[in-house]
């Protein structure tokens, strides 16, 4: 599965997570990566404008795409524009309570989850121990991976 994410609307709804905070986007990149890691879900996350704008080199990595808005601009743009571009409706998910953007997947007939749910989940993944662990090695395989194992090894 696909996430697209609003980022800056999810962090209002974290609870240990404030906007005020410099490193905000940070600290929610790093539960999205432990997210990505117990799911096997791709993520993109897209903040409100930032310097100098466009895929963060420095926050993407693994399953998780970060991408900040040119300096002075939204988000909502972008992540209207990318859902006009989804292919495989059924693959994706959108994370947002913004009421522009959930119209725009309603049309487009992609799948929206609000922002406030999705932080109930990434509260619960964290607060987990076998789930939010730091060391990745602590995290479970996926069903696609035990899948994959199993056909490896002639099991299936």
């Amino acid at each position: 599965m696909r996430l697209l994410i609003d980022g800056h609307n999810l962090i209002g709804q974290m609870p240990d997570i404030s906007l005020a905070d410099p490193d905000d986007e940070a600290k929610l990149v790093t539960q999205l990566r432990r997210y990505a890691a117990r799911t096997g879900h791709r993520l993109t996350v897209i903040f409100d404008g930032g310097l100098p704008g466009g895929p963060s080199g420095e926050l993407s990595g693994g399953k998780v795409q970060v991408v900040f808005a040119p300096a002075g601009r939204q988000a909502d743009p972008l992540i209207i524009g990318r859902i006009r571009q989804v292919r495989d409706r059924s693959a994706w998910l959108v994370i947002s309570s913004d009421h522009d953007i959930r119209d725009a997947a309603a049309r487009h007939r992609v799948r929206t989850q609000r922002s406030e749910e999705f932080a109930a989940v990434l509260t619960s993944v964290q607060s987990h121990p076998a789930i939010g662990a730091a060391d990745p090695r602590q995290v479970p395989p996926t069903e696609e991976e035990v899948e994959a194992w199993l056909r490896e090894f002639g099991r299936r």
